[in-house]
């Protein structure tokens, strides 16, 4: 570990964490986004696959094009409350409508790749115009389009991520398969395949994830506590 980043873990746990949206600070187990379509639809891997790619082609890009058309109009932090409430009025408008812009321009994508079986998604799909894993930043300070995009791909990665799991232990749970070929003799929790399944299901895994995610945060503060200490050690000897 390097020092920099050591110094780092110490003085601003929760800026470092904050930025690791795939695993530390993931957008579902952590922040409890896109639960909808996740415990509705992701009943199997192919469904979950689905939903990865339309996340993947809607979060980014109409998150970039928010960013780029809400630019005139900024949040401040020293604005009166109706100034705000305008602002925010606006540029939830322009997050949603973005979304939605790029959703017209994806579906088609997504058609052509899946076919009929995206039907399965049903209103879910176009729902994901105004979820929150889309739009939430519309209420937040103005961030410039490279951190946009950055973040961006970080939170795809993540709830794709979560999504794939999801979908695939479901449907091994509830068929005994994993993207349709089978997998067990038996199908062990045919509830799984319900959402009420779905529901228990992301309980169970977000409660391993979080005390997970607990105990790397406290190995990494450990190492970066070593790692300052050895170099203070050493920058001593030197000086010595």
């Amino acid at each position: 570990m390097k020092q920099s980043k050591a110094e780092w873990i110490l003085t601003k746990p929760d800026q470092f964490t904050h930025r690791h949206r795939i695993f530390i600070n993931n957008p579902v187990m952590m922040q409890g986004m896109g639960l909808a379509p996740l415990v509705v639809l992701a009943t199997s891997g192919k469904n979950a696959l689905m939903l990865a790619v339309a996340a993947a082609l809607l979060l980014t890009p109409s998150r970039l094009l928010a960013c780029l058309l809400s630019k005139p109009l900024p949040l401040s932090e020293h604005g009166g409350s109706d100034e705000l409430e305008n602002r925010l009025l606006f540029r939830g408008l322009i997050y949603c409508l973005s979304a939605a812009v790029v959703y017209l321009a994806v579906y088609p994508l997504l058609e052509g790749w899946f076919g009929t079986d995206l039907l399965t998604l049903g209103i879910y799909l176009p729902l994901l115009t105004v979820e929150p894993l889309l739009i939430y930043r519309f209420g937040r300070v103005q961030e410039p389009p490279r951190k946009a995009l950055v973040k961006g791909l970080r939170t795809t990665a993540g709830y794709a991520l979560v999504l794939l799991l999801v979908g695939c232990v479901r449907e091994l749970l509830a068929y005994g398969t994993v993207f349709g070929f089978q997998a067990a003799d038996f199908a062990p929790l045919p509830v799984a395949a319900l959402p009420a399944g779905g529901f228990i299901l992301l309980g169970v895994l977000c409660a391993v994830w979080r005390a997970l995610v607990r105990k790397y945060k406290d190995f990494l503060v450990a190492e970066a506590r070593n790692q300052v200490l050895a170099n203070h050690q050493k920058e001593a000897n030197r000086e010595g």
